[in-house]
């Protein structure tokens, strides 16, 4: 049986669960709302202040989506109570990062800067200290979205493994590789 699927989701003080017809189940909390469509043959019982996820049969494919589930409901109980935030650098001689309100404009040494349209559920903020690299830190309720434009940003220019220049994100070790003078 799946042990991450069988665990309950405590529901938090102001936070309340309902699953509605068509198996979709909305969170509401502190911070905001969410949604999200469940498995037709998952259910999904609220009751004593806890969320339980049950599958109906041992079938490989119910097994894989008893966990799954259970983490993306908690994902959401999470996110409408705490956020998710995502922290990215800029390595390299002559990268910027500035953002007015959700437009982000990176100088990433191309011949010319990439505006960067974030979605409106995010918050972005931009830092810039001397001898510092340039950060930027993403701020949002929805842990797939969050994650998503963060991998879009940093696949402007991933971090390379000669030098280590590109974007990267911050708690990211990057493998580094001998250059060829090292190969005689």
């Amino acid at each position: 049986m799946s042990r991450v699927g069988k665990k309950p989701i405590t529901i938090p003080a102001g936070v309340t669960v309902t699953v509605g017809k068509d198996n979709i189940v909305t969170v509401k909390g502190p911070k905001g709302e969410l949604k999200e469509s469940i498995d037709r043959d998952i259910t999904v019982e609220v009751k004593d202040g806890a969320v339980n996820v049950t599958r109906p049969t041992d079938q490989i494919r119910h097994r894989a989506m008893h966990g799954l589930y259970r983490a993306l409901v908690a994902n959401l109980v999470k996110g409408v109570t705490e956020g998710y935030t995502k922290n990215l650098e800029l390595v390299g001689v002559g990268y910027k990062a500035s953002n007015q309100g959700n437009t982000l404009d990176l100088a990433l040494g191309y011949s010319h800067n990439i505006i960067f349209e974030v979605p409106k559920e995010l918050k972005v903020a931009t830092v810039t200290e001397k001898g510092q690299n340039p950060k930027i830190s993403l701020e949002g309720i929805d842990k797939q979205l969050l994650g998503q434009v963060a991998a879009k940003i940093r696949s402007l220019r991933k971090p390379e493994p000669y030098k280590g220049k590109g974007v990267k994100y911050s708690n990211e070790v990057i493998r580094r590789k001998a250059g060829k003078a090292a190969g005689k």
